[in-house]
């Protein structure tokens, strides 16, 4: 009888134990799909929705308006531009954010900590109050600007202008993706590299690059991202010259505020498959990251 109502006692602690004690990552069926709900409902409203109305809008009157939209000479001048951009703005990101994060993980120096709040500056700043930063230092009653001139090198109203408003807004996103990687890496890799005879450039290139690489493509198909949406510091700077500077964004503006939006959302709607394609490469990237990743801890 004894031993009987001991076995009745343990089990009632095993089931107070087992629901007292219930795994704090699981979560109740309800709660779990009210939660996933309100995720779809909030996408659907805010991306969805929005990019469904930019491409019903674009095909409105067929694919054949919408292709001689986007076929037109400013058109293809304005992608042309937008893609010569990404195209110089990216890989001189790429450069500085892997140097930048290189010193600032690897190495302990003065300032460190002022480097970094740099480097996240154009986080905080404006856009427009970049271009008119810009707009100050090389314009007509700046020092930079008349002498520039001279030497025929036209920075405002030109492609170089726009060039330096994109690097200066993009320039964060590499550094900010390698930085807190290669800080959490540590030197040890390195360190044992150099002291079996390897030089810092061989060290660089066998170790710390294969060890960042998926960050650093991460950190670059955001920077082409922004550099190709970018709108309020290259609309300062490029003066709205159809057909020499104007980006696809400021393509869109302009169409959609002379009425003509057929035209303006096919060309939205093409920046818009430009922004797609460069989420499915994020998301493919982070697939293999996170393959590539489980590999090495298993190993």
């Amino acid at each position: 009888m004894a031993s009987s109502a001991t076995t009745l006692r343990m089990a009632g602690a095993r089931n107070a134990s087992a629901v007292r004690f219930r795994d704090p990552t699981s979560e109740l069926p309800v709660a779990k799909w009210v939660l996933i709900s309100i995720a779809l409902v909030f996408l659907a409203m805010v991306l969805f929705l929005p990019l469904f109305a930019v491409f019903s809008e674009a095909l409105r009157r067929g694919w054949q308006v919408a292709f001689t939209a986007i076929s037109e000479p400013d058109a293809i001048a304005a992608v042309k531009l937008t893609l010569l951009i990404a195209a110089i703005a990216v890989p001189l990101n790429c450069i500085f954010g892997v140097a930048a994060a290189w010193a600032i993980a690897k190495f302990e120096f003065k300032g460190k900590t002022f480097l970094t709040t740099l480097i996240d500056l154009p986080f905080s700043v404006s856009p427009v109050i970049a271009g008119l930063v810009y707009i100050l230092l090389f314009g007509t009653g700046s020092f930079l600007g008349p002498l520039l001139n001279s030497w025929g090198l036209q920075v405002l109203f030109a492609v170089p202008g726009v060039v330096l408003a994109t690097i200066f807004v993009t320039f964060p996103f590499v550094a900010r993706e390698l930085i807190p990687l290669m800080q959490d890496q540590g030197t040890g890799d390195e360190e044992a590299a150099i002291s079996l005879g390897a030089s810092g450039w061989q060290a660089f290139w066998y170790v710390t690059l294969p060890n960042i690489k998926w960050g650093l493509l991460y950190g670059v198909l955001l920077c082409n991202a922004r550099a190709m949406g970018e709108f309020g510091a290259v609309s300062v700077v490029s003066g709205r010259l159809r057909g020499e500077t104007i980006t696809m964004p400021l393509q869109v503006e302009i169409l959609y505020n002379e009425y003509n939006f057929v035209a303006a959302f096919a060309v939205a709607s093409l920046l818009a498959l430009l922004a797609l394609v460069t989420l499915v490469l994020k998301a493919l990237l982070e697939r293999v990251y996170g393959r590539d990743h489980a590999a090495t801890a298993r190993h």
